[in-house]
Formats: structure tokens, sequence, C-alpha cells
């Protein structure tokens, strides 16, 4: 049986391999390789061309591996269908759903087959795990946890144009630790689990300076409920086997599938270990074509696979794993080597064990901190669990004096929807991104479910000082009203140290975009909207310069302060400067909160772009006006 290689560097030398190996036996013939640069072969006597469709029909080759770039399948896979040329196509099959659904049409349209390059669905452990399940071997399944981490020099992420991108000129390419390396373990523990998928959660970060993420962990929620996690790195020190757990209230299951071992622990203690064949996926095509055998890995039996990648291509950009928590190496000119995460094996199996993300264990670099002269001062929640009806936005939380004072509250029962320090305007285009009930005209605070979402898309600088990250702002539905670009900056100031916060709003609407608040509607004084800072309710003596807060309250001067005495009896003292003039938000009696108000008694037209600035010097101790104001004087703008 003729067969064309189409992809014959990187792993296309491992088929390479396989096709000398079934030649050897008379099983195929290799008639054709089609790449852009010459391949040196030594055996057979394959025709060479970069165009596939032409190489399929001069050599009438009956079978097409294809061994490209991700981006490159779909167009390859339909051209060698319709040039008559059965399919054996590299995992992931597509780079998307709607690229997998042209190759599903393909296969249709011809009548040709098409089986998935996913080894480990060759191997007998697979369905023999899958009747040990059915069987209730191990009782009722909860959860498959999956744990992987590999080691990759930075060489490996430069070995090509397409390495390590997200996406390439445009097109996507979706080449992370999940989508590519490790994919085995999403499709295997996938082809356990079976039927339809409910939902995906993915945590995507990156060690290496690359678009995409070397590592990540993702949860699946199955529509029978039962859930999956997969949890896997390229920054390990050394190769860990990667394995899928099946949990079972009567015992536990493990799939080394790289090995074709199934190891069942049962309830009473005996374990058992079982070795099983594996076919190789080109021979059972083969099979297939001759004597109608089952293909192991048709496309259909893929796209839950390609469900799960597309929740990693639409995810937000991976986040970059600050060097303090990595090990690097370099090489004697200085360059990295390798990149490292102390731990990371075990984390993955901790995730496998406990079904559990990153997150949820807590490992370091899954949260975001900042940092002033190594002392961690604040944390920032950029992808917050909030329910609707709290306009879910990050924001900035466990803000601390460098006495170690906490300085902010996150869901006070007072006001559940005020988060720490962060924007939030109460209308902007008709959308409430402040949370809570909407304040109507002649009818006062109503529940009118016109809350929006500010989603994080991707930090464009992320170091211990700071971060700048891009936002969009999408009202109900979740039309896109604006893009916001955040920059926050912690740097010492003195004695204390200061944050300093910048937005900008990219209106995205198409016309001029008006900034309401209550006030703007009839509610005098409640002009809030904009950067807020929410102070801790449990702070006493609370106090507000240069005035009390009927003088502060609306006034434009350049800084207001408020100082409080926290539980334990340790003061604070919060000085907000700004030099946009706008009106100043403050509560003291009620509630400690400070913000700006860009809407005080009039809308706010927005027609392009709007940015403000404000640092917040946070200080430990009680100022006076003229320590105060002396600090608010040290900061230019």
């Amino acid at each position: 049986m003729k067969v064309v290689l189409a992809g014959a560097f990187g792993h296309g030398r491992h088929h390479l391999g396989n096709l000398r190996r079934l030649a050897n036996q008379g099983l195929i013939e290799l008639a054709g390789i089609c790449d852009v640069r010459p391949v040196e072969v030594d055996f057979g006597s394959p025709l060479q061309s970069s165009n596939l469709g032409a190489l399929i029909e001069k050599t009438g080759a009956e079978i097409t591996i294809i061994c490209t770039p991700i981006h490159t399948h779909a167009d390859l896979a339909v051209a060698a269908l319709r040039a008559g040329s059965h399919l054996l196509l590299e995992k992931p099959p597509a780079a998307s759903p709607a690229e997998h659904r042209r190759i599903a049409a393909a296969v249709a349209e011809t009548g040709l087959a098409c089986q998935v390059g996913f080894q480990s669905l060759g191997s007998a452990a697979v369905p023999a795990l899958r009747e040990l399940i059915a069987d209730g071997v191990i009782g009722r399944v909860r959860g498959i946890g999956g744990a992987g981490a590999w080691e990759r020099p930075s060489a490996y992420f430069t070995r090509s144009a397409w390495s390590g991108k997200r996406r390439l000129d445009g097109v996507d390419v979706v080449d992370g630790a999940l989508t590519n390396p490790f994919a085995h373990a999403v499709a295997t523990a996938l082809a356990l689990a079976d039927g339809p998928i409910a939902g995906i959660e993915t945590e995507l970060y990156h060690a290496h300076p690359i678009e995409s993420d070397d590592t990540s962990c993702l949860r699946i929620r199955m529509g029978d409920g039962l859930v999956i996690t997969i949890a896997v790195s390229l920054c390990a020190p050394e190769r860990n086997e990667p394995y899928l757990v099946v949990h079972g209230d009567a015992g536990r299951a493990t799939l080394v599938y790289t090995q074709d071992q199934v190891k069942v622990e049962h309830a009473d203690g005996s374990v058992t270990t079982t070795v099983y064949d594996r076919t190789d996926l080109l021979e059972n095509l083969v099979g297939h074509l001759r004597t109608g055998a089952d293909l192991l890995v048709p496309l259909s039996a893929t796209e839950t696979f390609t469900q799960v990648l597309d929740a990693v291509r639409l995810a937000p950009e991976p986040l970059p794993i600050p060097e303090r928590h990595q090990l690097v190496e370099r090489d004697d000119a200085g360059e990295v080597t390798h990149r490292f995460l102390p731990g990371i094996a075990g984390l993955t199996v901790r995730s496998a064990d406990e079904l559990a993300l990153y997150s949820e264990l807590d490992a370091p670099w899954a949260r975001v901190e900042l940092c002033v002269a190594g002392q961690d001062v604040a944390a920032y929640e950029w992808q917050p669990d909030l329910p609707v009806t709290d306009s879910p936005r990050p924001y900035l939380h466990r803000v601390r004096t460098l006495g170690g004072v906490e300085v902010t509250q996150v869901r006070p029962e007072d006001h559940v929807h005020h988060l720490g320090a962060g924007v939030a305007i109460s209308d902007l285009g008709g959308a409430n991104f402040w949370g809570g009930r909407t304040y109507v005209k002649d009818q006062g605070p109503t529940w009118l479910g016109d809350h929006g979402t500010q989603r994080h898309r991707a930090f464009s600088r992320l170091d211990d000082d700071g971060f700048v990250e891009e936002l969009e702002w999408a009202g109900p539905g979740g039309r896109l009203l604006a893009r916001e670009e955040r920059t926050v900056v912690a740097r010492p100031f003195g004695e204390a140290w200061a944050l300093d916060f910048t937005f900008t709003l990219t209106n995205l609407t198409g016309a001029p975009v008006e900034i309401n608040s209550s006030a703007t509607k009839g509610r005098a004084g409640a002009g809030y909207g904009g950067f807020f800072w929410r102070a801790p309710g449990t702070s006493v003596s609370r106090a507000t310069l240069p005035g009390d807060e009927q003088a502060v309250h609306g006034s434009r001067g350049p800084w207001v302060a408020m100082s409080g005495t926290d539980p334990d009896g340790r003061d604070w003292t919060l000085v907000f400067v700004q030099d946009a003039g706008d009106a100043w938000f403050v509560r003291v009696e009620e509630y400690p909160g400070v913000g700006q108000a860009l809407a005080w008694d009039r809308p706010l037209l927005v027609e392009d772009t709007l940015t403000r600035r404000i640092v917040t010097i946070v200080a430990d101790g009680r100022l006076d006006h003229a320590s105060a104001s002396a600090l608010a004087a040290e900061v230019k703008f």
C-alpha cells in the first residue's frame, strides 16, 4: 500500500522510522515525501515535492500521513482527501472546531478514512480500563486526574516558527503543553470518560518567554457529572512519566499511558499491575482499508478533544511566571538553556490526587502579587469567581502597609459588591459595572439585570513591582463596550509605599458613550464611579483629611487622605493623589471608602478614550494634615 509522508522533520522522523519498519515487512511502500526542504531517506526511492495534492496524484498514494504544523492540518487534510488519499492525521487534528468540521466534511464528502494520531488510544490498556470501570471493579467513579511533568530546554520553544505560539501571522496555532506534548493525557481521559462535555476551566501559565503555555491545568466537567483534571508542565528538572488515575469509591486505577500499564489498587489493599499491547495506528489504518477492521481513532472520536483545545484557544493569554519562582540555568555565554519550576512534579501529582487546579493548590506562581523591596504588599485577583450581580471584575486585595496592616476589604456585608481596590463605574453606556442595584430616577435603587463584567485578557507585563493588563468591558449579553489598558506599579515611597494605578478606557461602541452615576440620575452626592478603594469596615477611629467627610466629599483638590485603626490597635493612613481634577467620592462614617467621581453631577461623554491616574500612598501610622500634604506634594505626574 503506497504511502506519502507530509512533514518529515521533527516528529516526522518518528514516522520515517515506522515507515521503514513497515516497508521491511512488505506492508507499505513509501511513495513520496512532501516537505519544503529536501529529505534524506535511506530506504525506498520516494518522490519529493512541496505540493501535496500533486504528489498524491503522481504517486497514486492510498494513504497520506500529515505531520506538519498544527495550523496547516486542515488545508493539507482536505487537499489529501480530495486527491483520493486516506489519512493518518497527527494530533491535534485541527486548531479549532471550525477547522475540525472542515476536515470532517471532506471525510464525509469523499468517503475516505481519517485516523488521528493519538498513539495512546492504540493501546489495549484503554478498552481494558473502560471495561474495568464499567464492571465496577473500583466502585463508583468520582473523577479522573492526570499528571505530566517533562523537561524541555529553551531551544525546544525556538525549534520552529510556530513552536510556543498561540497564533502565527493571525492564524490560530494553539501549540501549548495541554494541546500538543500532553494532548494524549487529555484525549485518553476523554476516551475513558466518554459522553458530552458540560464545562471546561483552564489555567495557563508560562515560565519561558513564549506566547503559549508551558505549564497548565484544566478541569473538564462531563455531562454525567464526572470531573477530569489534567495538570502538566514542561519545566520539570527531569522526565516524569505522565499518567491518569481513575478515582473510585472502592479503589483506584492508574494508567501510565506511555507504558501501556494499568495498576489497580483495590479497597482490600491488594494491587494488580498489567501491561497491555499496543497497535500501531498506521497498521490499524492499513488493516481497516484491507479487511474492514474498525479504526482505533477515527476523526469523529476526537471532537471532544477539539472542544478542549478550543477552550484553551479562547482562554485569556497565559500568565507569565515571574523569574523569582524559577530555577534558571545558563550556558557559558549567559544564554538561558533551561527554566525549571521547583516542586512542579509534586504539584501535578497533587492535582491528579485531589482533582484540583494549580490555583486551588496555592502554587505561588498561580498568584499575582505586588512586592516592594522584597516584601509582598498586595495581591491581585485577575479571574474572580463572583456572582453576576457583583459586576465581576479584577481587583487588588489584601493590600498591606509595610508594617503588615491590611487596608482593603472584599465583599463586606454592608456592600458585597465592594471589591478591594480597582475600577468600578455605576453606568457605562447603560451597563452597571459597579455591582448591586442600579439607581433609577424617581424609583430609587432597583435590580435591573444590567450588570457588566470586566474580563482579563492578557498581561503584557508582569513583574514583582506591577503589571500592564488588557481587559474587556462587556455589558449584559456579552456586548463589548470598552477595552481597558491597566497599569499598576508598586514602589517605595519614603517610609511608606505607593500604588500607582492608571487606566485607559477605549470606547468600542462606534458612537460616543456616556458615563453616568446615581447622582446624574437624581441621587444627590452619589457621584461614585472610577477608581475606588474600599478600606476595612473593621477599622475604628476613622478620619479624613484635609477636612471631615462633609468637607472632602465632592471636593476637587489634588489629594484626600483617610486614616483608621485596625482591630489590633495599629494605625494606617491612605493618601490619594490625582491630577485630573475629578471630584472625590468619600465615605467614612457609613463605611470607609475613597474613589473618583467621574460623573459627579453631570454625565461624562467618552468619544474615544478616557485615561485616569491615581497614586495612593500606603503608610503605617496616623498622618496629620501637614504630613499628608507633604507626601502628596512628592507625587509627580
